[in-house]
């Protein structure tokens, strides 16, 4: 069976793991990120390929497959720009190759990475439009169409970079809908806001109103400009609280007009929950794609 290393890095965790050519997730380990320095983060980065490593020979490994946020040069290995690490221009294959002497090293966004997990676990047909959404501490997508990313200049998919309309006028999705943006709109965590909807608190049933009508405007945007067949949902916020896609589907048909609405019967949350990154960069070693 052929082996290889996922690992999905972010700014307060890095998770790894050790991935079968079917996408079988075999062993998973996870340590804090430590954003603090540029060589305090790769150390982190090899102390959790170390880990994941455990009982295993690095000779039965393939190659390692890096989810990175932000723009990353993939021909290079290069993290180009990151919002939340200090590895601006930094050449993590080459580092990891020093480290380890993998044969090879294949880097991505790291939603995309998640986005081709998903889209081989939901047996996507090439002939389709599928789009992965992540809502976590940020909002970003990911598009394959017939069968290949959709990467525009290399930027494409910045989801959460999308003005909507809120109560205070435009506002970026991503600064209104992530989770520290639901924090902000409600004044406490965003843990306690879902936990007192569900209670049936009338403050926290206004707060997640407001979240999940930002939340349909950005992906109206996305049923208007590609029309997809499927979209499939990551990230901790939704794949926590599932409740809210049927909430999100109710608003966004509100602004669809009938010929759009075929997508909310193709709307679905993760089954690969927190471990799409770690699968789907793994995955990448054995798929070019």
């Amino acid at each position: 069976m052929k082996k290889s290393i996922g690992i999905d890095i972010g700014g307060t965790k890095i998770a790894a793991g050790i991935i079968s050519e079917s996408g079988e997730l075999l062993h998973r380990t996870e340590v804090k990120s430590d954003p603090s320095d540029r060589e305090n983060m790769f150390t982190q980065v090899v102390t959790a390929v170390e880990q994941v490593l455990e009982g295993t020979q690095f000779s039965e490994i393939e190659g390692i497959g890096v989810g990175v946020p932000g723009k990353v040069d993939r021909e290079n290995g290069i993290a180009i720009f990151q919002n939340n690490l200090p590895w601006p221009q930094f050449p993590i294959a080459d580092r990891l190759q020093e480290q380890f002497g993998a044969k090879t090293i294949t880097i991505d966004n790291d939603v995309y990475m998640a986005a081709f997990a998903e889209w081989k676990a939901a047996h996507a047909k090439t002939s389709e439009t599928f789009v992965y959404v992540t809502i976590s501490t940020g909002i970003s997508c990911s598009i394959i169409h017939h069968g290949s990313f959709f990467r525009g200049a290399g930027f494409a998919g910045e989801l959460g970079l999308i003005p909507v309309l809120s109560k205070e006028g435009n506002e970026r999705l991503e600064k209104i809908a992530a989770g520290p943006g639901i924090q902000k709109i409600a004044g406490v965590p965003t843990k306690d806001v879902f936990t007192g909807y569900l209670n049936g608190s009338q403050e926290f049933q206004s707060a997640i109103d407001e979240v999940t009508d930002h939340l349909a405007q950005g992906l109206y945007s996305i049923s208007c400009l590609l029309d997809p067949h499927r979209i499939v949902f990551g990230g901790s916020v939704i794949v926590n609280n599932p409740f809210l896609l049927e909430l999100i589907k109710e608003k966004l048909k509100i602004y669809q007009i009938p010929e759009q609405q075929h997508l909310l019967e193709h709307m679905s949350i993760s089954t690969l929950a927190q471990n799409n990154g770690v699968v789907g960069a793994g995955l990448r070693v054995f798929e070019k794609f």
